[in-house]
């Protein structure tokens, strides 16, 4: 168990989501185990028995969402703040916060939602089964924290100069990142036929799109059609630990492999089947998420449900931003991704994520999201300073 933890542990600080030293996470098992000691954990423990739950993660978030999660309970009023993005929408509703820290006003935040933020401290969140059920949580809790900042800050309901300056510093500490970031990324050349070379290049893609932190590890999903089947990354996985979680799903219908498939196969399916495209990929790339929810059209009668309805046709220079919900409903993705990618190699779903294309191989898919995503924070970095 101390391993697994040391696992997530591991994740965070690579992600930069936290640094070392800051993190208390536990797990239950026949005990309660402890990835260290720390002052917090008998009143966690008071938690952990309180929700009858199977492992609390307790981490002060590295910069910059310590100072983003400080601003943002700052200006929260009763008690919580609303992200408008797609994460926040399939995990939390809202995210409460409380400069309170006790195990009864904890037990009572995390009873209603998933995770909490005790102001100044951290971030609480918690697995019902699993140590990677709190990871995931607190790895969107920053996500969702992150973008609704940066959105509030575009349409002005972030005024305060220290806010813009931290905006302005982390978004151009972004783009010098990803700079830096791309150059050490090579991914093996396609076509690809064969199903170890097809898992083993979707793997490297998966690992490549986490490295620089265009997705978190466990959102996102990729696939390769080699015209007989698709290969996929099954749902809730990590795409920075794929092997043996990607999916074969013939087109003949000969297997039941998509039931565990990601949910987004009927998207990927659709693609292939009006594109040229043999390779898929999805990820969370903050700022052209970010940009795809800049919108001045005040009031509108699908200002509640743009992400799934919005009638506009919407671009972010040549890149297409569609609404979309996750699967096949009558709103799905499934709808409104497909077209789009006809006519371009990427397309954006508001407040969700972007999607990418290659012919051949993950090398212009992962180029194209690197350009898409690196476009969209340069022209955030270009409207903050007017």
């Amino acid at each position: 168990m101390r391993e697994l933890l040391k696992k997530f542990e591991s994740r965070l600080i690579n992600q930069g989501l936290c640094e070392d030293g800051h993190i208390l996470f536990a797990a239950l098992d026949d005990d309660i185990f402890w990835n260290k000691n720390g002052s917090a954990a008998s009143l966690l423990e008071e938690v952990i028995a309180g929700l009858n739950i199977a492992s609390i993660l307790f981490a002060k978030p590295a910069e910059p969402y310590f100072s983003i999660l400080n601003a943002l309970a700052d200006k929260a009023a009763n008690g919580f703040f609303v992200p408008k993005d797609s994460e926040t929408r399939t995990f939390f509703h809202d995210i409460p916060v409380t400069d309170i820290f006790d195990a009864q006003t904890i037990i009572a935040a995390l009873r209603r939602r998933r995770s909490i933020y005790i102001k100044d401290r951290g971030i609480i969140t918690y697995g019902t089964i699993s140590p990677e059920q709190a990871f995931v949580v607190y790895s969107s809790t920053c996500f969702s924290s992150y973008v609704k900042f940066f959105s509030d800050i575009l349409y002005g309901t972030m005024l305060d100069d220290a806010h813009n300056d931290i905006a302005l510093m982390e978004a151009t500490r972004y783009v010098q990142f990803l700079s830096e970031c791309k150059d050490s990324i090579s991914l093996r050349k396609g076509p690809f036929t064969a199903r170890d070379e097809i898992t083993n290049a979707m793997i490297e893609a998966g690992n490549a799109t986490v490295h620089c932190r265009l997705v978190d590890s466990y959102f996102g999903n990729i696939s390769y059609f080699n015209g007989d089947s698709i290969f996929i990354s099954q749902t809730a996985s990590s795409l920075d630990d794929l092997a043996g979680c990607i999916d074969e799903c013939p087109l003949d219908g000969s297997s039941c492999a998509g039931i565990t498939a990601s949910s987004e196969f009927t998207a990927h399916r659709e693609i292939y089947a009006r594109t040229n495209a043999h390779a898929i990929l999805h990820g969370h790339p903050k700022f052209s998420v970010i940009m795809s929810m800049q919108c001045n059209k005040k009031p509108c009668e699908f200002e509640n449900e743009c992400y799934r309805r919005c009638p506009e046709k919407r671009w972010i220079d040549d890149v297409p931003i569609v609404p979309g919900e996750i699967g096949t409903g009558k709103f799905g993705l499934c709808h409104t991704l497909p077209p789009a990618l006809e006519k371009s190699k990427g397309a954006i779903v508001y407040g969700h994520g972007l999607f990418t294309t290659g012919e051949n191989d993950f090398r212009e898919a992962f180029e194209t999201m690197y350009n898409i995503e690196m476009m969209c924070a340069r022209r955030y970095v270009d409207l903050l300073r007017g």
